[in-house]
Order: C-alpha cells, then sequence, then structure tokens
C-alpha cells in the first residue's frame, strides 16, 4: 500500500506503451523513470534500503503489462508471488534524485522464474536485485511452464541462468508450505 498510487500511474502508463509500441519481447529490458521522494528516505538522507525492493516491483509491473504476460496471467487466474529476492547495493540514491528501474526476464528453472531489476542513474548502475518468482493458479496449485508458455510464447534467446543464482535459490530456500519448519537458532 505504500507505493499505490505509484503503481497505480506505473501500470496506467504501461498499458499506454502498450498501445502506442506495442509488445515488448519477453527478453526485452522495461525502463521506468523515478524520482527518489521524501517518503523514501531514511534517518540517513538517502534511499531506505527497503524500499529499492518495493520500487523494483514497478518495474516488473511495467515488464508484465508491456510483455503481454500481465493480462494473459489475469485471463487465466494465474499470478505470482516472489519466493526469493536478494539485492546488492553499490551508491545511494538521494533525495529528489531521478533514477531509472530497468527490469527484464533473466531465465527459469523448474520451479521458478527469474528476474533482475538495476537502480540506474546515468546509465550506471546504483543497485541490482535478483528476484525469484513461483507461479501459482487462483484456483490451487503451482502453475507449470509449459501452461504459461502456452498461453504467452515461449521467449527466444534467454540465456542460461548463472550458476551461482541457482546456487544462491538452493543455499536460501525455505522447507515447503506442506513441511514443518520450526525455528530453532542454532
Amino acid at each position: 500500500m505504500n507505493v499505490i498510487w505509484r503503481t497505480l500511474l506505473v501500470m496506467w502508463r504501461a498499458r499506454r506503451r502498450l498501445r502506442r509500441e506495442g509488445r515488448l519481447a519477453p527478453t526485452g529490458i522495461s525502463r521506468i523513470r523515478l524520482t527518489t521522494l521524501p517518503t523514501d528516505i531514511d534517518v540517513l538522507r538517502h534511499m531506505n534500503n527497503g524500499r529499492y525492493l518495493s520500487l523494483f516491483d514497478l518495474g516488473r509491473w511495467d515488464l508484465l503489462t508491456r510483455t503481454g504476460m500481465g493480462a494473459a496471467m489475469k485471463r487465466h487466474g494465474w499470478y505470482g508471488v516472489v519466493s526469493a529476492e536478494t539485492v546488492t547495493f553499490r551508491k545511494s540514491l538521494e533525495l529528489w534524485q531521478r533514477f531509472d528501474v530497468e527490469s527484464r526476464l533473466i531465465g527459469h528453472d523448474d520451479k521458478a522464474i527469474y528476474l533482475e531489476h538495476r537502480a540506474v542513474v546515468d546509465g550506471e548502475v546504483y543497485a541490482r536485485a535478483i528476484i525469484r518468482s513461483r507461479m501459482l493458479k487462483r484456483s490451487g496449485g503451482t502453475l507449470s511452464h509449459e501452461e504459461l508458455f502456452a498461453a504467452v510464447g515461449r521467449p527466444e534467446g534467454i540465456p542460461e541462468i548463472d550458476q551461482w543464482i541457482h546456487d544462491w535459490a538452493d543455499a536460501t530456500s525455505l522447507p515447503s508450505t506442506k513441511a514443518d519448519a520450526p525455528s530453532l537458532w542454532k
């Protein structure tokens, strides 16, 4: 809810761009321009580290809308949930600083889709996030990639996911929702 107005604006703009420019290729890079607002700033007077992930969500909405994937997901009652994410910071974004959120699909494995988001100022990366997203059905269960790609087309030209991303996903995974997951500290 904390970025609801920005989300609605991004979705409206993405639909306009989709009508004007046509579909973005599934392997294309989505770019949206944002400004660091007073509500994004922490006591150290730069963008709060948690806010980056909220703003990267905006890039994901733009990407889903402009590739047509969002419409297919809505039509079939599918949705994505973030199952893991990692973000690395290089430089701070300051109050009123303009920056681009660049987003792209970087691949998939048998269980998830992987996306990359970047905060970019004048072509320079300030922060980068890798997102692992599971696709689910509103009727229940996990959406298979076969079903997804049958509806939206199988993206061509997606590179193999770097091994470190597979290692990270394995190392950070939690037990399934059907398994016990007691909070025991070592």
